[in-house]
């Protein structure tokens, strides 16, 4: 079971810089592609972000949403996220040397919760935590 975070599936939708990368690297996974449910309201976070600042206009946006939408129906399984994930969040963002925020500290709970091997990701402090809890960050050079 893979982790996917959300600066890795806005990547994969969205035309950004790493999107080759993580699209190469989809293109070619086998395995189990899971994220958190949180991942739904970061996704449509970035979408609106990318609004604001003329990055994608309305439909653009909207289409965006929709390959999204289909992604979750067909490749990605939505995990559920749990109290006890916000605590393991809390504790992890308490650590003032790991840089982590509140919100990538919440996926990294849930994919230690969940147990996945590794995690894909386009944030490098994200990828190093991952690693300090002995999730493997996924190379996405090939």
């Amino acid at each position: 079971m893979i982790y996917m975070d959300t600066s890795a599936l806005v990547a994969l939708i969205v035309n950004e810089p790493g999107s080759a990368a993580v699209a190469a690297w989809y293109a070619r996974s086998r395995s189990e592609i899971v994220s958190a449910a949180w991942c739904v309201t970061e996704f449509a976070s970035a979408l609106g972000v990318k609004q604001r600042t003329s990055q994608l206009d309305a439909a653009q946006a909207q289409a965006a949403w929709t390959r999204f939408e289909c992604l979750i129906e067909n490749d990605l399984r939505l995990l559920p996220v749990d109290p006890v994930d916000f605590h393991r969040a809390a504790i992890l963002t308490l650590d003032a040397a790991s840089g982590i925020r509140a919100g990538d500290a919440l996926h990294l709970a849930c994919a230690e919760r969940a147990g996945a091997k590794g995690l894909v990701t386009l944030d490098v402090v994200m990828a190093k935590n991952a690693q300090r809890m002995k999730i493997k960050p996924v190379s996405l050079t090939p």
